[in-house]
């Protein structure tokens, strides 16, 4: 990485003939007798050391003038034309060295499949690969060729059947001559942040092309905003930015986190690091490094952050995996003092989803269930092939889905992420800007067999419900059909924001919370995907512990018309046993409420068992009976009309009064 820019993949590497030969120039068999010839060679070796491809060119196509039958350099030009993307002048080249000497370089037929592979003739590719395992007698060669053999299979299939996009710019204010790329968008698709590779000099970009290496181009931040149905002109993120390289960003849902991966900064435990900085009211903050074990003297980038706010996913070359550069995840732990989050037990993401080759660029995507990924060693069109796989409920991926062609080309396709609804991808492609042929940043419409679950979000602000002044909170969302914590968030200290997402499908109870206040509660039933077309906007108002204030428990349910508590509650219920054990000076009285449907005498009775049967999980559940009190008031005190479905469901509940 200390040469090259973090978005540059390695690709499949040339079995070339100088790979082949002792390593010593000049040290050739006899195929050719002309002096002027071997010096004009030597010539291209160095020039191709330099990684001056085309002044090799020259040179090898005047040794070849000298000797027409100068294997050696017909192998050398092949292996510049594959670098250089140009297949069909390789495949002439290998062409003409296997017709000089058909065994000489045994490897020649293989990189001729690949070559034919490249190009998209993949009818052809098994006949050379069938030739070269015929030829040699290692078995992981042997295996590398049927691998290409099933690519190409795979590839002709997908080409038949082609899904369906239409990449559109996001448009200038977006992009630019430069190159854009690793988008990352909020859950509510308003703030995207990128990464654009800027030349070091201006002026000298302008008047001739520079190789996009580190001496000619850094690598920056930049972002812009969704504002009335317009990206904003975009701005340098300058409180990240540096001289260096800082790239491949992943946004947290509300995109007020952002994890990113910077090279050889003074406190980098490694090549490449990853690091953390969060938005505040002046800008994005001074980046910290994420330390260990997250971070270790291998390389480390492209990191993806959960939507449910506890586990980061990040590319490593670290021991331990199964390829060179593997996919991993870490849990979120705590927080430092500083704020920074923490992370541990670091995890390898497993044969399901690494090969023996390299993987790289993972998105999890919000619904905390499917991964989009790119690699490798998996069937594909070429290089980097974008795939998914979706977990399980015991946390095990599927076999990972190629994203079909066009989606997928002979290059490679990294950075895809989509939006929380599902049916939106953004990604990096070549494009023509203002007569420069740079990537730039687009979006189409996701096809459905490869979308994932559609996830609602709601977003809003917490205020103090006196002063109205704007807090920072805890907000902790619980799939109540399993009990567990699906998203762990928080408010923005300056502003009160917040932002979280809901996959389809599930019932979740909310609990925001702050030390000095009680604590709010709401549910949300995300079983419909209008729940998901129309977000919710909610403004929540924590009240101070003080005598008279309540608490309106929406999660603690019971059977219909008894009193028996549904297991879901207990969330909502251990809220409470906590709030009271953190203040021990609190009394409490514990209401039941119902509708009017029914006669005063029945839902008196029912309101007061109700308040009694939460009473008593408390007791059980370490609160001094000393502390608490429980009535039912049955319909005597609605907060809203019963009317209304709506209005009775928001009537039956239970109350937390500070006594």
């Amino acid at each position: 990485m200390k040469k090259s820019i973090l978005y540059l993949i390695l690709s499949f590497v040339f079995i070339s003939f100088t790979q082949a030969q002792s390593g010593k120039k000049g040290k050739w068999s006899s195929h050719t007798k002309s002096k002027k010839a071997v010096t004009l060679y030597t010539l291209a070796e160095d020039v191709y050391a330099k990684d001056d491809l085309e002044a090799a060119i020259g040179f090898l196509d005047k040794a070849i003038a000298k000797d027409d039958n100068f294997i050696e350099a017909y192998l050398l030009k092949a292996d510049i034309y594959f670098r250089t993307s140009r297949h069909e002048n390789e495949i002439e080249c290998i062409k003409k060295a296997l017709e000089v000497d058909s065994m000489y370089f045994v490897p020649s037929y293989y990189n001729m499949g690949v070559a034919h592979f490249n190009i998209g003739e993949y009818n052809a590719v098994k006949g050379w690969m069938n030739r070269y395992i015929e030829k040699v007698k290692s078995e992981k060669s042997k295996d590398k060729a049927q691998v290409y053999i099933k690519k190409a299979e795979f590839a002709a299939k997908a080409v038949s059947d082609p899904v369906e996009i239409t990449p559109v710019s996001m448009g200038e204010r977006v992009n630019s001559i430069y190159d854009e790329y690793w988008p990352s968008i909020s859950a509510d698709g308003q703030k995207l942040v990128y990464t654009v590779l800027v030349p070091r000099d201006t002026l000298a970009f302008k008047n001739r092309d520079l190789q996009k290496n580190s001496l000619n181009f850094r690598e920056d931040f930049y972002t812009s905003e969704y504002v009335d149905s317009v990206w904003t002109i975009r701005d340098a993120v300058s409180s990240i930015n540096t001289d260096g390289n800082e790239g491949a960003q992943t946004l947290s849902a509300d995109g007020n986190w952002m994890f990113f991966a910077a090279c050889s900064r003074k406190d980098s435990k490694g090549s490449c690091d990853l690091y953390f900085s969060k938005r505040t009211k002046d800008g994005w903050s001074t980046p910290v490094n994420l330390g260990s074990p997250v971070n270790t003297p291998y390389w480390e980038s492209q990191p993806s952050f959960s939507a449910d706010g506890q586990t980061l996913y990040f590319v490593s070359s670290k021991p331990g995996g199964i390829g060179k550069k593997d996919i991993w995840k870490a849990s979120l732990m705590g927080f430092k003092k500083d704020g920074t989050p923490y992370f541990g037990d670091v995890q390898n993401l497993g044969d399901k989803v690494n090969t023996t080759a390299d993987e790289s660029s993972p998105f999890i995507h919000h619904d905390n269930n499917t991964l989009y990924f790119s690699s490798e060693g998996w069937p594909g069109m070429g290089k980097m092939d974008l795939f998914l796989t979706r977990q399980d409920e015991d946390g095990e991926w599927s076999d990972p889905v190629n994203l079909g062609y066009p989606l997928n080309t002979e290059g490679d396709e990294t950075g895809l992420v989509i939006n929380a609804k599902g049916d939106v991808g953004y990604f990096s492609s070549d494009g023509v800007m203002d007569g420069y042929q740079s990537k730039d940043l687009y979006q189409f419409v996701m096809p459905k067999r490869i979308r994932p679950i559609p996830s609602a979000y709601v977003k809003g602000r917490v205020f103090d419900k006196e002063s109205k002044e704007q807090l920072k909170a805890l907000l902790k969302v619980t799939d109540l059909s399993k009990g567990k914590v699906a998203v762990l968030s928080e408010s923005t200290d300056y502003s009160g924001e917040f932002l979280f997402c809901l996959p389809l499908g599930k019932e979740y109870g909310l609990n925001v919370e702050k030390e000095g206040y009680l604590f709010y509660s709401s549910y949300f039933d995300v079983n419909n995907i209008s729940t998901v077309d129309n977000p919710q906007k909610l403004d929540i108002y924590l009240s101070r512990i003080k005598s008279g204030e309540k608490i309106v428990l929406r999660n603690v349910f019971f059977e219909t018309d008894s009193y028996v508590l549904k297991e879901e509650s207990h969330t909502e219920l251990d809220n409470v046993v906590r709030l009271l054990k953190l203040n021990d000076n609190v009394n409490a009285e514990i209401g039941g409420h119902t509708d009017n449907v029914g006669t005063l005498s029945y839902n008196n009775d029912l309101a007061q068992k109700r308040a009694k049967q939460v009473y008593n999980y408390l007791i059980n559940n370490g609160i001094d009976p000393a502390r608490l009190s429980y009535k039912g008031y049955g319909y005597s005190q609605p907060i809203d009309t019963n009317d209304t479905e709506e209005g009775r469901a928001n009537n039956r509940r239970t109350e937390v009064k500070v006594l």
